[in-house]
This record gives C-alpha cells, sequence and structure tokens, in this order.
C-alpha cells in the first residue's frame, strides 16, 4: 500500500482509499470533508469508524500490487478468491442481504420479498401450509430491510417455547444476533442496562415473549422503544374470538399490543401463521386489521376486495411449490397416511359403557340449564380422557371440573369448549394437554369425599361418589398392554416403524396419557436381551420451554461421553410440541395416538416432519382409532374424514368451519342423552336430526374449500415472476461464493494451518484448534466461547449447535479462518511464518490444462449504489465485488478470454515444477504492464459489470414493481488486483523428426 502525501480539507470521493491510524480504510457514503465514515480495507461493517481529518492525520492511498516473489502453488488463486468473497457483507446486486445470509432461498421463499418490496412500509401476512418455511421468507424480508436501511432494528414476537428456535434461525442463517426478552432473562437483561435506561432500542435485535411483553408492567416501555420492523409469529393465537373468561383476557392483551404497534403508520409488520383463519370470520378480520383498516370491513366476495387482500396476502399449499423441489432438495416427496384400528378389550368396552349410561343419567337429572351444561361437559371430558388412557380417566376423575365455576350455561359452554374440545382459535396447544376434570361438587372426589362436605353432599350424593371411585379403579386395572388393547396396538405400530428405519413422533392428548405411553413403549421395546434398544422421552407441557428443548435434545444429540445418538429413538409428547417446533432433522413419521377434535391439529403434529429439511423422502402419518369407540366414531366421521376427502378431493386444506361446533354437539347428544348408537365405521348413518346437522356442515365445508380453491392462484401470488428472480439471487449468490466452495475452502486452508481436519459421518468434519495459528485459534475461541467442544465440529448444513461450526460464509469461524488467510496474504511475507499464509498473491504454474501461456488476474471492483428509496428519493451504498479475468499470451498484448475459462483455470492442477527465479521474472513482466496495458482493459470491465448489476438491479426492481427513478451503479476508482497468476503448458521433448 502506497500513500501520498497529507492534503488540506481534501474531498475523498465515496469508495476511495485513505490510510489512517496506521491502516488502509475505504470511504463510504455520508462522509464529508469534516467527518469520514470509514471501513477497514476488507473488513466488515462492525469495524466501521469515524475520523475528523483536522484532528487525525489521514492521507490518500493506492492498493499495492502484489510482489513477485511472493509465490504460491495451484492452489493459491482459489483460496485467497474465496477468502476475499466470504469476507463480503454487503453485495453489489440487487438483494443486499444475500452475502449475509446463509441459507439458499427456494424461488417460492422469494415471492414474499419481492411483495415487501413493492411497499412503502411492509405489511404482509405469511401464510404458507406448515413447514414451507415462513420462517426462512420472513427472516428474508427482515435481512433485506435491515441492509438496505429501510429497516434500523427488529423484534420477534412469539411463543416463550420458539423464543430459541427463532433465535438461532436468526442467527445460523441471517446473521441476527438478537436478545431473548423471556421472564427468565429480564433480571439479567435489566442488570445489564445503564439506570434510567430501556433494555429495547430502536436500533437493536430482539426475540420476545409475547405474553410477557403485554402485561402492563412492561408494555409501554417497549411500545415506546420498540423498532421500526415487527415479526408476530403463530400471529393467530393473537386474535382469538373468546369472549370472557382467562384466555379471551390472553388474547385481547395480545391484541391490544399488536393493535398499538401496527397504529405508527411507519412501522414494518410480518404477521406469520399457517393458521390465519380458524373457520371464525371476526378473528380473522381483526388479523388482517392489523395490516390495513380497510381489510377489517372490505367484502372479500368482490374482485375489488380480493385484489386489495392479494396486495398484503400471501398464502402457499404444498401441490403450488412442489415443484421448487425438483433437485433434491430436502423436501419429502409425499406423505403416506393411513387409519390404524384396534377393538377395545371386554373390560375396557365394559367401562366405557358404564361410563356412556353414568354420562346420561347425570346430565338428564340435571337442575336446571346451568347443572345441565356443567354436567355435560364434565361427562364428555371424562368420556375423552378414558378414551385417550387409563392414566388420563384416573386423573380426570380426582380432579375438579373447570366448568364447576361458571356461573351461566354460555360461560360453562366456554370453559368446556377451552378445556375438553380443541377449538381452532383457542390459545394455542401449548397450555392445554392438563387432563380436563369430571368431579362435580355432587361427587366430591374418587379418592374419599373432602373434610367439609359440600351443599348436596346428600345419600345420592354418596352413592355417586361410590360410583365413581369404583369407575377410577376399574379405569387403574385397564393400565397396561394386556386390556388396554390400544397401547398394544401402538407397541406394534411403533415396532414397525422403528424397522423400517423411521424415527416417530407419539402425540397424546394429554399429559397424564404421554407419560403413561412413553412408560410402557419404554418397557416394552427394551425388553430385557433386546439387540436393539430404543431411546424413548416424553416432552409434555409440564415442562418449561427450556426443559423441553434439553429433553428433546437430550434424546437426538450426543451424550456427555461424545457418544452418538440412538438412531432407534420414540419422541412422545402432547400438542405442546405441535406448532412451530423444527423436529424434521431427528424425526420422520408420527402416529396420532389420540384424535384430536380438530383437523387443524392433525395437521400441525405432522407440520413437525413433513416440512422443509427433512431428508427422508417419504414420511408416515398415522392414525390409531378404536373401532368399537363411539367417541372416535365421531370424531372420525364428523370431522377427521371429512376433513381428508375435502381435501384430496379440492387439493385444499381448509379450517373447520363455524358450524363444526353445533354439529359434535350434536352427535354427541344423540350418544349421550338419547343413546342412540351410531355406526363408527361407515359416514352417513348417524339418526336423522343428527344427520341434518352434519349435512351442513359438510356443505358450510365444501362451500369454504370451493372458495378458497378459486382464490388460490390469487393469494399464491402466481403472477410474481418467482423463476426470473431466482435465477439473479442463483447468479449473486454464485458470485459471492457457493457451499461447494466454502467447504472446499474451509478444508483446505484449515488442514495448510495445522488443524487437521477428519471426516465425520454426518458429511461434515472436525479440527483441532490447538496447532491452528494464535490470532485464528483466538477467533475460533471468540466465536465459539472459551468452553467449546475439542475439537471443533463443522456441519454441513446451514446451522449448527452452540459451540460447533456449520460449513456456511456467514459462520463465524468459517468468516474468520477466510479474514485470516486474506490478511496473511496481504500482509508482508516476513513478518509470517510461510505455512501460516496457505494463500499467496502470485502464482506461476505449468499444467497440462493450457496449451499457451495464460494468466489469471483476482480483481476486487468496487461501486457506489444509487438506490431508490421507498419514500422518494435515492440513498447511497457502497458495495463490492471480486472476479477473476485472464488473458491468452503476453501482458503487453493480452488475449481476454471468456468468464467461464478464466474460471475454470481455478482448477487447474500442477503437472510440473518451476523455478522460482522464472517464476518471479514473468510475474514481473506481467505486473509492469499493469499501469499502462492491463489496468484501462480492468477499469473497462469494471463499468460493464457497474452496467450488468444496474441491469440486474433494474429487472428485480421491475418484477417487484418497485422504483426505478434514480437507480444508478457506478464503479469507484480504480479495480484492486490481488492475485497474479501465470499458467504455462508442460514442456515437451521432441525426438527425431517424427517424434
Amino acid at each position: 500500500m502506497t500513500t501520498a502525501a497529507q492534503p488540506t480539507q481534501q474531498q475523498y470521493a465515496v469508495g476511495s482509499l485513505v490510510h489512517a491510524r496506521g491502516r488502509e480504510w475505504v470511504v463510504l457514503p455520508d462522509s464529508t470533508a469534516e467527518l469520514l465514515v470509514l471501513r477497514p480495507l476488507g473488513g466488515a461493517d462492525d469495524d466501521v469508524a469515524g475520523i475528523l481529518p483536522a484532528l487525525e492525520q489521514v492521507v490518500p492511498a493506492t492498493f499495492a500490487p502484489p510482489t513477485p516473489s511472493d509465490l504460491g502453488d495451484q492452489q493459491a488463486a482459489g483460496l485467497l478468491r474465496t477468502a476475499l468473497r466470504i469476507g463480503f457483507r454487503s453485495g453489489a446486486g440487487p438483494f443486499r442481504s444475500l452475502a449475509s445470509v446463509s441459507v439458499d432461498p427456494r424461488p417460492y421463499q422469494l415471492v414474499p420479498l419481492m411483495m415487501a418490496l413493492r411497499q412503502d412500509t411492509v405489511r404482509l401476512l405469511i401464510a404458507d401450509d406448515v413447514g414451507i418455511g415462513k420462517t426462512v421468507e420472513a427472516g428474508l424480508i427482515a435481512a433485506e430491510l435491515l441492509a438496505q436501511g429501510d429497516a434500523r432494528g427488529l423484534v420477534v414476537l412469539c411463543s416463550p417455547a420458539l423464543a430459541e428456535q427463532w433465535r438461532a434461525e436468526l442467527y445460523g442463517k441471517f446473521g441476527v444476533d438478537a436478545r431473548l426478552v423471556l421472564p427468565s432473562t429480564i433480571g439479567r437483561l435489566l442488570r445489564e442496562t445503564p439506570y434510567g435506561h430501556s433494555v429495547f432500542r430502536p436500533d437493536g435485535a430482539y426475540v420476545v415473549s409475547t405474553d410477557f411483553i403485554k402485561s402492563p408492567r412492561h408494555r409501554e416501555d417497549f411500545l415506546k422503544n420498540c423498532p421500526d420492523l415487527v415479526i408476530v409469529d403463530e400471529a393467530h393465537s393473537c386474535v382469538a374470538d373468546t369472549a370472557v373468561g382467562a384466555s379471551a383476557r390472553t388474547s385481547q392483551q395480545r391484541y391490544s399490543l399488536l393493535r398499538a404497534l401496527a397504529d405508527r403508520a411507519d412501522r414494518h409488520l410480518l404477521l406469520v401463521t399457517a393458521t390465519p383463519h380458524s373457520g371464525k370470520e371476526e378473528p380473522f378480520r381483526r388479523l388482517l386489521g392489523l395490516l390495513d383498516d380497510r381489510l377489517a370491513t372490505v367484502s372479500l366476495d368482490t374482485e375489488a376486495g380480493r385484489r386489495l387482500l392479494a396486495e398484503f396476502f400471501v398464502q402457499r399449499r404444498r401441490a403450488d411449490i412442489r415443484d421448487d423441489f425438483g433437485d433434491g432438495a430436502h423436501f419429502p416427496s409425499s406423505r403416506d397416511t393411513a387409519e390404524s384400528p384396534y377393538t377395545l378389550h371386554r373390560d375396557y368396552k365394559k367401562l366405557l359403557d358404564e361410563v356412556l349410561a353414568y354420562a346420561r343419567e347425570t346430565v338428564r337429572a340435571a337442575d336446571g340449564a346451568l347443572q345441565q351444561r356443567q354436567r355435560w361437559w364434565s361427562t364428555l371430558a371424562l368420556l375423552r380422557t378414558l378414551s385417550s388412557s387409563p392414566a388420563a380417566a384416573v386423573q380426570s376423575l380426582k380432579t375438579r371440573a373447570g366448568v364447576e365455576e361458571a356461573d351461566s350455561p354460555e360461560e360453562a359452554d366456554r370453559t368446556g369448549e377451552r378445556t375438553v374440545s380443541d377449538p381452532a382459535d383457542s390459545e394455542g396447544a401449548e397450555s392445554a394437554d392438563a387432563v380436563p376434570g369430571a368431579r362435580l361438587p355432587a361427587a366430591e372426589t374418587a379418592d374419599g369425599p373432602d373434610d367439609s362436605p359440600e351443599q348436596g353432599d346428600t345419600a345420592d350424593g354418596d352413592e355417586e361418589k361410590a360410583r365413581l371411585i369404583a369407575m377410577a379403579a376399574a379405569a387403574g386395572k385397564l393400565e397396561g398392554p394386556t386390556r388396554d388393547t390400544k397401547l398394544k396396538k401402538l407397541i406394534a405400530t411403533v415396532t414397525g416403524l422403528l424397522d423400517e428405519g423411521y424415527r416417530p413422533i407419539v402425540f397424546c392428548r394429554y399429559i397424564a396419557t404421554a407419560d403413561y405411553v412413553a412408560k410402557h413403549l419404554t418397557k416394552a421395546l427394551n425388553k430385557k436381551g433386546t439387540e436393539h434398544p430404543v431411546a424413548v422421552a416424553s416432552v409434555t407441557g409440564e415442562l418449561s420451554p427450556d426443559q423441553r428443548v434439553t429433553r428433546i435434545a437430550e434424546l437426538t444429540g450426543a451424550d456427555e461421553d461424545g457418544n452418538p445418538p440412538a438412531e432407534r429413538r420414540v419422541l412422545v409428547a402432547t400438542d405442546c410440541l405441535s406448532e412451530g417446533v423444527n423436529l424434521q432433522e431427528s424425526f420422520d413419521a408420527v402416529v396420532h395416538y389420540d384424535l384430536a377434535w380438530n383437523p387443524t391439529r392433525h395437521e400441525q403434529r405432522e407440520g413437525r416432519v413433513d416440512r422443509f429439511g427433512q431428508r427422508t423422502d417419504v414420511v408416515k402419518a398415522l392414525t390409531l382409532y378404536g373401532a368399537d369407540n363411539p367417541v372416535d366414531g365421531i370424531v372420525l366421521n364428523v370431522l377427521l374424514r371429512k376433513h381428508e376427502r375435502i381435501r384430496r378431493v379440492t387439493g385444499i386444506s381448509v379450517p373447520v368451519p363455524q358450524e363444526s361446533e353445533s354439529a359434535m354437539q350434536a352427535v354427541f347428544e344423540g350418544l349421550i342423552l338419547r343413546g342412540e348408537k351410531t355406526a363408527y365405521e361407515q359416514e352417513g348413518l348417524f339418526p336423522q336430526e343428527e344427520a341434518a346437522t352434519a349435512e351442513q356442515l359438510e356443505i358450510a365445508w365444501q362451500s369454504s374449500a370451493e372458495r378458497e380453491k378459486r382464490n388460490r392462484s390469487r393469494y399464491a401470488q402466481h403472477r410474481i415472476k418467482k423463476d426470473e428472480v431466482a435465477a439473479e439471487v442463483a447468479e449473486i449468490r454464485a458470485a459471492l461464493g457457493t457451499v461447494e466452495e466454502v467447504r472446499d475452502f474451509t478444508r483446505r486452508a484449515l488442514t495448510a494451518l495445522r488443524g487437521m481436519p477428519a471426516p465425520t459421518k454426518q458429511g461434515g468434519f472436525t479440527v483441532h484448534t490447538d496447532a491452528l495459528p494464535l490470532g485464528l485459534r483466538d477467533a475460533v475461541t471468540a466465536a465459539l466461547g472459551p468452553r467449546h467442544p475439542r475439537p471443533v465440529v463443522f456441519h454441513d448444513a446451514p446451522s449448527a449447535p452452540r459451540g460447533e461450526a456449520a460449513l456456511t460464509r456467514t459462520d463465524p469461524v468459517v468468516a474468520a479462518t477466510a479474514r485470516f488467510v486474506l490478511d496473511a496474504a496481504l500482509d508482508d511475507a516476513d513478518k509470517i511464518p510461510q505455512w501460516q499464509r496457505p494463500a499467496r498473491r502470485c502464482g506461476v504454474v505449468r499444467t497440462k490444462e493450457v496449451a499457451r501461456p495464460t494468466t489469471l488476474l483476482l480483481v476486487r471492483h468496487r461501486f457506489r449504489l444509487n438506490l431508490p428509496t421507498r419514500r422518494g428519493g435515492t440513498v447511497e451504498r457502497l458495495a463490492e465485488d471480486a472476479r477473476v479475468v485472464a488473458f491468452h499470451g503476453s501482458a503487453t498484448a493480452p488475449v481476454w478470454l471468456p468468464e467461464e475459462e478464466a474460471l475454470a483455470l481455478l482448477d487447474a492442477r500442477a503437472a510440473g515444477n518451476t523455478d522460482p527465479k522464472f517464476a518471479a521474472g514473468h510475474i514481473e513482466e506481467i505486473l509492469a504492464a499493469l499501469p499502462a496495458v492491463l489496468m484501462p482493459a480492468l477499469r473497462l470491465r469494471s463499468a460493464e459489470l457497474g452496467k450488468q448489476l444496474e441491469n440486474s438491479h433494474h429487472r428485480v426492481r421491475t418484477a417487484s414493481q418497485a422504483r426505478l427513478q434514480g437507480l444508478k451503479v457506478l464503479p469507484q476508482g480504480d479495480p484492486d488486483v490481488l492475485g497474479v497468476y501465470h499458467y504455462r503448458p508442460v514442456a515437451t521433448i521432441t525426438q527425431g523428426a517424427d517424434a
């Protein structure tokens, strides 16, 4: 690097090089004569500094050419090029965030981003099917808004159970290091915050528990200091249509918080949910109203209404995006579903019949409407828990009914629906796996009466209590696979799945059932002498979100001694894991042990494994049901089979209409109140009254599906030319370094730096850091923590567990390796041991890949981008790009080659030795021609590349209907020649005239 004399109040151009504080810098936009905003040459945005030329010496600088004697082997050019490109964090292409994003988006995942680019203030509802990548889509939008400067900060509102997962996704895939704001972290955050200041900053990044921050204690501070970009996960849970009760208050507080956030007109808002419509219109309209007030009332039956909604709403089904996974991407090609019936043991059937008789008698004998509804829901709870497991039934008989506190029949129905049924608009499955009580005051306890008998504790009450005690005792005797044929069926089913190589998740409705199932599965699958033991774990709502993550990690990860996880494993879970949690990397089959009373819940369960990132081509979903259990028969016939039939016929999976609740009520009333026996295995054989209600439900359901099908193309945003945009993205990603290049670079560089990479079974490798150069070793420790596992594991995946590394360009360990290789190559060769410089700026290679002398130049270009903003005007940005160019012949009369031929030289292998003095002489000849001959040609290449980049920006903005006025991409200064590599053909010896 060379410097000039100190100028007087010089105005430096954006992109020019200066020398200050003992190093070289690039001048960034926003610089003035009085204050220079600078980034270290080759550095990151985190290293940006402001310098006052009046107080500190600043002089112009130029990038020094390579030293001819600093010669490397045939790998030197490739290592230096990749190290340079990994270091880029702001690309010159139309998507500036791609340089800092480790995930390769599928074409369909770019559609929400294209929609966002159209809007002045981004307001979107992303409602794609479960498992096709809504988190990635929201993350891409967030990363681009932050990279373009349209957003200063970011906050994700989500369930505490998903907070750590969101934080890991943002960090691993998008390079956003967000702080967790949860009840468990707020104390530490407050201690770290200066007195009188908020935990939140408008330019910060946070993942926040929605229920924690909605409380009056924290709400106002959050609203005052909230960043200008908000992502709301599982947004449907914030607008539930519940009139009264604790869950209603929770939903209302959530909605009030979102309404306050949305009221600021310039705040970007991304709502994410796979179930935007619960079947009830009011919650859906409240959700849409957060995006635009007009959507709360506009008629969606009109063309104008649907067109308005399409500006803010994107929803793709699996069928819409299946073609995007034809290239071997990790996405299942199909889901193999099947029903698996079993017949109740005679003792189990006897108890179920007795419970039905008890339910009929108690409901009929009720005194008044309120008591009737209370008894209705308590007996329905008992029926459902007994259908689930003996353990759940026993616990239900020992637990007070939640409807006991109801003051009116309406309140009893609301409480019963929330605790016994699975309403689509409930506050979520996370806390809904507790066993509902069946005990009412007239029957105090299955263990015996309380110390003080309640009113109504008469002889009839004593008789009823004795009856319940007997039923609880009978239920207890049914435990185990001998009398519980459902459990026996499960053991056989899970064994079959394991033998086929599947790793299943067994979903149960209640905590008691999950624990019961896990206990018996562990015993049955690990009998003495078992050749292949099976690891079984249970995860329920009794565990905190952190404990759930730990329990799953214990089942699926290596143990404390580093031993790999069990290949044969089973996870038993309640619906606390049915939403949001990613389990596709460790499991590939689902067993519905208990039928959900809402088909959406089944979709959510199966979506835990049937999703983007699943490596098994065909996932399985099996549904167990009692062939002679009337409760299962009703749920199957009224809900689940109809839902599946409509989905198969129309290709649309739509939520259960609001009429479903009345239809289910009618059929259960027929069973309980009138003792009518339904034909469980055949549809359409209900008694006349219930059949009419069920028919009305099916008509409403079919109508909803047909309406969704008509609007499918519009809301799937098929008009957006995603393939054209995907081609632009692919070109940008190729310019930044492909996944294969990054993987190969990391392995080669760490091999040269004495890390001794050793392959792992999963496709990555391990590296011993103790022998690495001190500077790189310190960087690895800073990235992974002082107590990181040794050796360091590098995963061939987009993300890695904490303390380990992923083979992506944005991983901090990979980035630190690239930075070390680049800095070592650019530094004075005399300052660093030669083995610590795997990349060199010069090389002369004899190879069979060329027939005549050929020279490759590694060049870094700088560009000033004038980008139109959403609100008019332009914003100035600086970006860098690295390219290789090559020519035949001498440097004084070069014949330039196409880019693809230049790139091919990077793979050329040496086939002969070259004398160092001879090699240095060739490099000197080439460098001598640099100022007068080569640099003018490189300037022309910069101008051509700038025009190509500008056209790329133009195409993307045209496709997204974004602003174009003022768009310019201009080269800044001379390009830097980082490397010069000369290739010569292998010498041949001629023997005789005919040789």
